[in-house]
């Protein structure tokens, strides 16, 4: 455990801001000012945790020549998915302030996907050239 605080910080620290936000109860302001804001947050809080994971995995690993991606691709794709999926299962069946719906679980894996593009394809040759 202590090797993952050391090496993933900050992705920890997101990954635990993404569960108190899943769990926060918002005060009710009415209509919202932008049309699926909460889509947009979803979208944006797991496209922030796959990123991190994606740039702290470089990172960690960039005096390899080349490092094993199938544990970036398993930790910063496919566990943030199955993670967004629990969290709107357990929000559906057991807090009564929040439903678990398909499009929040779409915006998620949008969010994973298009972070993967940007660090596959952009940081990980800037990372990695170093």
């Amino acid at each position: 455990m202590l090797y993952f605080l050391m090496k993933y910080p900050f992705s920890l620290l997101i990954t635990a801001t993404v569960v108190y936000l899943s769990f926060f109860h918002p005060p009710s302001i009415g209509v919202p000012l932008v049309p699926y804001f909460d889509k947009i947050v979803h979208f944006g809080m797991y496209g922030g945790l796959s990123g991190m994971l994606w740039l702290e995995f470089l990172r960690n690993h960039r005096n390899n020549s080349s490092p094993d991606l199938r544990h970036a691709w398993i930790g910063a794709v496919v566990c943030p998915i199955i993670f967004s999926g629990g969290i709107e299962l357990i929000q559906k069946h057991f807090t009564s302030y929040r439903g678990g719906e398909w499009a929040d679980f779409f915006a998620n894996t949008a969010g994973v996907a298009v972070a993967t593009l940007i660090a596959y394809c952009l940081l990980r040759p800037l990372i990695l050239k170093k």
